[in-house]
């Protein structure tokens, strides 16, 4: 129990600094998720020590590899890894430049554990990239599972942000996210108008999305999951989808892919809420495979999967992973 209790932890945790982390702030006020007396507790009863910081002011004038290497006390080499890894942070803001000046009294932080690793233990590699669409505005890409899809506080260049990034040789516009473990479409924007526009999409719910997932035998046909969603007070970083609480609005359609006996899920979502497919299953009684947070089977990752999106009269598709039954995707 004890076990498992530290995997939903590490998990939720996880996914806060994936969200978050695009903010580059590392204020408390700027977190209003990550609660210093949350955090406190976890480490006191020793269920995970997610993020090991310092903070500190620089007690010279000069340079940023200079103020890291004295307050922390490493080498010059070891304070540029550091910087080099996105892991320092100046006023709030991440610096990577290690030749940055610094005044005395400057407040720097620096993350030197994430989820008990340190972050310069293993070199950055960059994730390969699977283009679905590319034109001069945007490209799509089809996300594998285990990727982040933007940099964590500690480390940068090993996302999905990072690699499309550095395949267009240019910062690339997030638009949106998918979670760690899920696959699927994703798309970037290649300059700053593309990028408003795909936002905008988005965001007046332009954005026509289907997703699969994997769950157990036994789901009606089709149906619509009209129901809020609430964070749970009882385990962090859940929702719940229920009547009952003063939750946001939340609206999802499905449709079982096969006869009684099939496990695949065509969702409609129609609102984009966090964490809402995965919570309105869960209230049908029907929690997807492999998602330990919400009570899922046993499984190597939560077996969702972001299929296809139809963004400003375009569609992409990402094809069906192969840890996915098998589907005709002409019903789709």
């Amino acid at each position: 129990m004890r076990r498992q209790f530290k995997e939903v932890i590490v998990e939720f945790i996880n996914e806060i600094v994936e969200r978050d982390a695009h903010r580059n702030d590392l204020r408390p006020e700027k977190h209003p998720l990550v609660n210093a007396c949350v955090w406190r507790l976890f480490i006191l009863f020793g269920i995970v020590s997610v993020v090991k910081r310092r903070v500190f002011t620089a007690s010279a004038s000069g340079v940023l590899s200079e103020a890291v290497s004295r307050a922390l006390g490493t080498t010059h080499t070891e304070a540029i890894a550091l910087i080099d890894r996105g892991a320092v942070y100046v006023r709030g803001k991440r610096n990577r430049s290690a030749n940055a000046p610094i005044a005395v009294g400057t407040p720097i932080v620096a993350i030197l554990e994430e989820t008990g690793q340190p972050v310069v233990s293993e070199a950055i590699q960059t994730p390969p990239i699977d283009i679905l669409y590319e034109d001069e505005e945007m490209i799509a890409i089809d996300k594998a599972p285990g990727v982040v899809s933007q940099p964590t506080p500690g480390r940068v260049g090993d996302s999905l942000l990072d690699a499309v990034s550095a395949y267009l040789r240019r910062s690339a516009g997030l638009i949106h996210r998918l979670d760690r473990q899920t696959s699927g479409v994703m798309v970037f924007g290649k300059n700053a108008a593309a990028t408003s526009r795909l936002a905008e999409a988005f965001r007046l719910g332009q954005a026509r999305k289907i997703y699969l997932a994997v769950v157990a035998p036994g789901l009606p046909v089709d149906g619509t999951i009209d129901l809020p969603l609430s964070k749970d007070p009882s385990r962090p970083g859940r929702w719940r989808a229920s009547k009952a609480a003063n939750g946001i609005s939340a609206l999802t359609h499905f449709r079982r892919l096969g006869d009684s006996n099939s496990k695949l899920v065509a969702l409609f979502p129609k609102t984009g809420r966090t964490h809402q497919l995965r919570a309105h299953l869960t209230a049908l009684g029907f929690p997807i495979d492999g998602d330990k947070r919400y009570g899922g089977s046993p499984g190597s990752r939560c077996l969702l999967h972001a299929y296809r999106l139809c963004i400003l009269g375009k569609t992409y598709t990402a094809p069906v992973p192969t840890d996915f039954p098998s589907v005709d995707e002409a019903v789709l």
